[in-house]
């Protein structure tokens, strides 16, 4: 059975950090892609940053480079993201992907966690 489990979501005040971590199973973690979206209130689901399998290349959303920093540790089967610098428009719900990235490999989600960023 596959899962995705976030954790380490919650209220920060602006200028904080945290880190969500993303814990992996019933696949093979170290041959996916993972990344993390968010999505606010009343607006889409967006990639916020994205890792390969081998942790080789990342990519960052714009509105979050420079802040944010994506990793993993495929022993673990854990991604992590650590959030520097917190606005309040970085409230949110996270969400972890593993990414297929082929046609017989299906995306798997994780169920969420919120980020709330605020004074």
């Amino acid at each position: 059975q596959v899962q995705l489990v976030e954790s380490g979501g919650g209220l920060v005040q602006p200028g904080g950090s945290l880190r969500l971590s993303c814990a992996a199973s019933g696949f093979t973690f170290s041959s996916y892609a993972m990344s993390w979206y968010r999505q606010a209130p009343g607006k889409e689901r967006d990639m916020v940053a994205s890792i390969i399998s081998t942790g080789g290349v990342i990519r960052y959303a714009a509105s979050v480079k420079g802040r944010f920093i994506i990793s993993r540790d495929n022993a673990k089967n854990t991604v992590y993201l650590q959030m520097n610098s917190l606005k309040p428009e970085d409230t949110a719900v996270y969400y972890c992907k593993a990414v297929g990235g082929y046609s017989y490999r299906p995306d798997y989600w994780g169920q969420g966690t919120q980020v709330t960023v605020s004074s």
